[in-house]
């Protein structure tokens, strides 16, 4: 049975028993807890934790998913993958265990002509959380199973949660007997080689704090209603019903090792070394793909970061293949090809996609060239000094640094008869690990806190938004909180967070700032400062009371500020305008990445995989947008289906979601973009877009700044004032200015390169009169002296070379010291008879450097250093005159 055919008949299967159908979420969801989306339910935890009331009982999706934990070891066995698909059924309150457990045993068992998988109802076990003795009952009721296919297992198995806080629950898994053939007999305890985990029924009715149950910790409370969350991996009952060994044998993953092959001439099965990097190259693939496809560009942080080490990972696998040209490209088109019928996307935003690898394969070629360099040699130092192991210090640097994976640095250690120190590159690589999930610990946020919000939303439901069309409207404070809590009444000068019924207040979202003014009433007054949406649905004005005492249940007039709301909106208006402007100059690829909207104001971060963008684009754009508000088109804003948005062209945003409902904001045929934002009402109120500057934030990603209405204006006056005043000093007319500042520009830096090659020849001349002052110490010819003050490094090594070189074969010692404000600079050098003698520069030094409060080091001939001590000088210069005699 074929992937695309599972994936059919299990969404027939729920939805013929009453489940809406719900698309796959983008891996990228705005979740703080997530890099990816790991999990079917991770779209569906607002309904989960009560945030927002489900739109729907009953769902099922095939939700795309990465899981990075165990990267290093996808291709060593053939169980772990970053990529795969979770098909799973949720009730939200409707029915729970007997429901979850029938619908599942129905769909593994049923028959292929009804549309089930046709599993052996014989070779079928299941595991339940340790004391669930009704999960128990129902698998004999409902399925007939025996008590001996029936595991108990403790909460690390077989309890289920994300990992992080949020929602969890104890869960039964189901599990498919392959055969003695795959190992012993005894159920999923004995072995989960030859007893398959297939489905993972979760009985979702926990909300975990930040210790696990998993791990024996209660949780910190009960969800609003008890609900069913199961996951069933795609790619594993693939497998299975399609009679292969494993995950990588299957229809939508095999091409992609099939064009490894046919690219490298090696056959996948021939060698245990090889099979691990073609399982490589067909897992990272499929991840790196749909990981582009959902926006995420490589970058040294975060989800880019993860991106950029698939892909290299490919790349390294390949040339292990004994593959030189690229090959990301390649492995792209055959991903395409294989999940497009699922994810059509894939397809239509190809050019994006493969210019994103492209992009990032030939950086890291040239990447691989200048780590080659660092490997060889720290590989000449350690045979050199008769080593045959290479530093893990060395390792790690290659692997940190230059994107070496460890095995890399191992196989081309081996190849030049030297082994690793493993075991202080993976002490390093702990440090690296501890730091980053201490990091990541100190940003997590949990949902403990946003319990007081929706106990605010489950007792008065969602803010009503006003915003589009009134900029004043009467509510009532349903919510007051102090410090986090709520209270029924806050005096003058409290911190406040004011939850209205209904608000014209926009709260922060989409890149754009949030409204500010005044909630009034008749015996108090709140200024706004702030917008928020903490939870789904609820609007929390934070701000301070400015006089009287607010109140619960209070009406109140809410107004916003309107002239800073018409800023934003020329802002934010103007940001879509660019997206257009942008993506037609550069294509499909120029994705937007992230924007802010702000009073007279806009930034707009994009993808651009080929670069930066010319200065003549840039112009070009600026340009078009303009005429584009001289055409004063209107900004009509309307909601319509997603399916209809879809038709109509208009763009969406990587990483969002979207409802079955859209709100769509059109400006004719130049843009047309799904948003909530606000808006000018015709592109002509917008006035004037000047942009200030293009540049890079990050590999793959651009970012444009611009000023729009009075504030591009104002800046434009500024530089007309500032372009006249120089026309006028220079006596130039204005087009003339760039070519005689050049003048100007090249005859100062020959100016400097005169006065440099003076001071250097002064300096110099000095040499013949300080070596004349040299002292006879025991034999020892001794120059040290307080040179010029303000000398450099560089003037003051040079005079001390040229001073030494007049002393002749006899033995000397030349010190130099040099003054410049609180600051010590000194040079020691040394003649070849002196160090005979014993007396190396290096070791001179710390003789006297702590009398000017300093340090430093060097070579036997010459070594420098520093200090922070001016008035030891002289004292520094008695004790080198002791260390030359002893």
């Amino acid at each position: 049975m074929q992937t695309h055919e599972i994936v059919r008949r299990f969404t027939e299967h729920f939805v013929k028993a009453g489940h809406t159908s719900v698309p796959s979420a983008s891996l990228i969801l705005d979740d703080p807890n997530l890099l990816f989306v790991n999990a079917g339910m991770v779209q569906f935890k607002p309904y989960f934790l009560g945030d927002v009331p489900a739109p729907y009982p009953r769902a099922t999706s095939i939700q795309k998913c990465v899981r990075t934990g165990d990267i290093d070891e996808v291709g060593r066995t053939t169980r772990h993958n970053t990529f795969f698909q979770m098909a799973g059924n949720f009730s939200f309150g409707d029915y729970f265990k007997a429901g979850a457990i029938e619908h599942a045993w129905n769909l593994v068992t049923g028959d292929l002509a009804s549309g089930g998988f046709g599993f052996d109802p014989d070779r079928i076990w299941v595991t339940v959380y340790q004391d669930d003795d009704e999960a128990i009952a129902l698998w004999k009721k409902i399925a007939g199973l025996p008590e001996e296919r029936i595991q108990r297992r403790g909460g690390k198995d077989n309890y289920w949660d994300m990992g992080v806080p949020g929602p969890g629950g104890p869960c039964s898994e189901i599990y498919y007997d392959r055969g003695p053939e795959y190992g012993r007999e005894g159920g999923p305890e004995a072995d989960e080689d030859r007893y398959l985990e297939i489905w993972n029924l979760v009985f979702m009715q926990d909300e975990r704090g930040e210790l696990s149950p998993k791990l024996g910790h209660p949780p910190v409370g009960t969800l609003p209603s008890k609900n069913i969350d199961t996951g069933m991996g795609v790619e594993r009952v693939a497998y299975l019903l399609q009679g292969v060994a494993n995950v990588y044998e299957t229809d939508l993953v095999r091409p992609v090792i099939a064009q490894a092959e046919a690219l490298s001439g090696r056959r996948y099965g021939a060698s245990p070394e090889d099979d691990t990097r073609f399982r490589v190259i067909a897992d990272h693939a499929r991840s790196g793909v749909m990981i582009i496809g959902d926006g995420v560009t490589p970058s040294n942080e975060g989800r880019g970061y993860v991106l950029r080490r698939l892909l290299r990972r490919i790349v390294r696998s390949a040339r292990l293949l004994g593959v030189t040209q690229p090959v990301l490209r390649a492995f792209a088109e055959v991903v395409r090809d294989e999940m497009s019928p699922t994810y059509p996307e894939l397809v239509t935003d190809f050019e994006r996609i493969s210019a994103v690898v492209e992009a990032e394969e030939e950086a890291f070629l040239s990447t691989l060239t200048a780590g080659s360099r660092i490997f060889d040699s720290a590989v000449a130092e350690t045979k050199k000094a008769g080593g045959l192991v290479l530093p893990g210090d060395r390792a790690f640097q290659l692997h940190d640094t230059y994107g070496f994976p460890i095995d890399l640095t191992l196989e081309m250690a081996a190849e030049q008869g030297l082994e690793v120190d493993q075991d202080r590159f993976t002490a390093l690589m702990q440090e690296q690990r501890s730091r980053a999930k201490a990091d990541a610990a100190s940003r997590k946020v949990g949902h403990g806190d946003a319990s007081v919000y929706r106990a605010v939303l489950d007792n008065h439901g969602i803010t009503e938004f006003l915003g589009y069309t009134d900029l004043a409207a009467e509510g009532t404070i349903v919510g007051l909180l102090v410090d986090g809590q709520p209270v029924p009444a806050a005096p003058e000068g409290s911190s406040v967070e004011v939850v209205l019924n209904r608000t014209p207040f926009y709260a922060e979202a989409g890149g754009q700032q949030a409204d500010t003014g005044e909630l009034r009433s008749g015996s108090f007054t709140i200024r706004v400062d702030d917008v928020q949406s903490p939870v789904a649905g609820l609007r929390v004005h934070r701000g301070v009371v400015t006089n009287g005492t607010a109140t619960v249940d209070s009406p109140v007039v809410a107004e916003i500020d309107v002239a800073r709301r018409a800023s934003i909106s020329r802002a934010h208006t103007g940001t879509h305008l660019v997206h257009a402007g942008v993506r037609g100059a550069l294509g499909t690829s120029a994705a937007q990445a992230g924007s802010l909207n702000a009073p007279g104001r806009l930034r707009f971060d994009f993808t651009s995989p080929s670069g930066a963008v010319t200065p003549t684009q840039l112009a070009e754009v600026e340009g078009e947008i303009n005429a584009v508000l001289q055409q004063n088109r209107e900004v009509e804003a309307y909601e319509t289906s997603m399916d209809e948005a879809k038709r109509l062209g208009a763009m969406m945003l990587f990483g969002e979601k979207y409802g079955d409902r859209v709100r769509v904001v059109d400006m004719g045929d130049y843009s047309r973009e799904l948003c909530g934002g606000t808006h000018v009402g015709r592109t002509g109120e917008i006035g004037l877009i000047k942009v200030l500057s293009e540049g890079s934030i990050g590999s793959g990603v651009r970012r444009v700044e611009a000023l729009v209405g009075l504030d591009a204006f104002d800046h434009m006056s500024k530089e007309h004032l500032l372009v006249s005043q120089l026309a006028e000093q220079l006596k130039a007319k204005p087009e003339d200015l760039p070519e005689r500042i050049n003048g100007l520009v090249e005859r100062l830096r020959d100016a400097e390169r005169d006065l440099e090659k003076h001071r250097a020849e002064a300096v110099l001349a000095s040499a013949g009169t300080l070596a004349e002052q040299a002292e006879d110490l025991d034999g020892v010819s001794v120059v040290a002296v307080e040179a010029p003050a303000g000398l450099g490094g560089n003037d003051l090594r040079n005079l001390a070379s040229d001073v030494r070189g007049r002393l002749g074969s006899k033995p000397g010692v030349v010190a130099l010291f040099s003054t410049d404000g609180a600051k010590v600079a000194f040079v020691v050098a040394t003649t070849a008879a002196a160090r005979d003698k014993g007396l190396a520069a290096g070791t001179l030094i710390p003789a006297f450097a702590p009398a000017v409060g300093g340090r430093g080091g060097g070579k036997p001939d010459l070594a420098q250093g520093g200090g922070t001590d001016p008035s030891g000088v002289g004292a520094a210069i008695q004790k080198l005159r002791e260390a030359v005699r002893g």
